[in-house]
């Protein structure tokens, strides 16, 4: 059989389950570790409850995939996880999402395992999102998130520390609701919440900003300036209505 009729034949098992997302439905890809509470607290054993080498590393391969060749405005990282936002009119691939599922789960790995000097896996999944106002609530649902996980962190590390067992800590806080769990961290740990540091609390932002650059031009022998865009890293942000009103307006202006 010909090249040409084996490659008809046979491609079709590859492209027979390829979906695409449809235009202007906004895109959210969200990339996880996998096993990665046995890769960091086994293996490696990054401090916990949180590791500011281990933040570092999450938030360069954030940056990473916000320059893996797609229109990415957004990229939100908190514990193991990625979240990227996609400019609307972003059209690689044909928007198909077994290819971009696949290049960021392998990007991501690629660059974490650089990092690590170790092999450390992400899966990845896209949400298609119709209106702004659900890109929106799936930020504030992952910033929430982080909330909620920093004070079960603190509060289970804590415990531990007091020298009751995995199972007795997280028995212990089962029981307990948000102000009894920051109450419990006060009186018997010393640690208030609200001094936490605000990326283990809120996450990680990253977006694009305009600067100035300076350079020279050789023809005319004079000093100007451009300018330019770069990724800024934000450690400290905004958090409920002002953290909407924060991820609404780079939806809105987003480059």
């Amino acid at each position: 059989m010909k090249f040409d009729e084996l490659d008809q034949q046979l491609r079709i098992y590859e492209t027979s389950q390829d979906y695409c997302v449809l235009p202007n439905i906004y895109m959210v890809a969200r990339i996880d570790g996998r096993n990665f509470t046995r890769l960091t607290k086994d293996k490696h054993a990054f401090k916990a409850p949180y590791d500011e080498r281990f933040r570092d590393y999450m938030t360069e391969t954030t940056s990473h995939l916000m320059q893996s060749g797609f229109r990415v405005i957004y990229g939100y990282t908190q514990s193991d996880e990625i979240s990227l936002l996609f400019h609307r009119e972003e059209n690689g691939f044909g928007r198909k999402l077994r290819k971009l599922n696949s290049i960021l789960a392998a990007e991501a790995s690629a660059k974490f395992s650089l990092l690590l000097g170790d092999i450390g896996t992400f899966d990845c999944r896209i949400s298609q999102l119709p209106t702004e106002s659900l890109v929106v609530d799936y930020f504030r649902w992952r910033n929430e998130d982080a909330h909620r996980n920093a004070l079960n962190a603190h509060n289970y590390w804590m415990l531990r520390e007091k020298g009751e067992t995995a199972r007795s800590a997280t028995e212990t806080l089962h029981k307990f609701s948000v102000a009894e769990k920051n109450e419990l961290l006060f009186s018997k740990g010393g640690i208030n919440f609200n001094e936490v540091p605000d990326w283990q609390k809120r996450g990680i932002g990253l977006y694009w900003e305009n600067y100035q650059k300076e350079s020279f031009n050789p023809q005319k022998q004079e000093s100007v300036t451009a300018e330019r865009k770069r990724i800024k890293v934000d450690l400290n942000l905004p958090m409920k209505d002002a953290y909407s009103e924060f991820i609404r307006n780079l939806i809105n202006h987003p480059e």
